[in-house]
């Protein structure tokens, strides 16, 4: 029997890109601070040039507990 694999979040892809892939992750993302993802017409426009390692610098936030929050939600993280 294969397991099945967790959802896989590749930190090149653009937020918009890995929120269209995986529902529900604009919801982890702004619990996380990035609470402008959840406003209208964000995702669309910025979110589709920014990576998540972009915009946790660009929003002071540590992108180590990024990886670590998304792990721990069932999602495996690369690069």
């Amino acid at each position: 029997m294969v397991q099945p694999t967790n959802p896989r979040i590749d930190l090149n892809e653009s937020v918009y890109t890995l929120c269209k892939a995986h529902p529900g992750l604009a919801d982890v993302l702004a619990s996380l601070g990035f609470a402008d993802i959840l406003r209208p017409g964000m995702l669309q426009s910025a979110g589709r040039f920014m990576t998540l390692p972009k915009g946790a610098a660009l929003k002071g936030i540590d992108l180590a507990q990024v990886r670590a929050t998304l792990m721990a939600q069932g999602y495996e993280v690369v690069p």
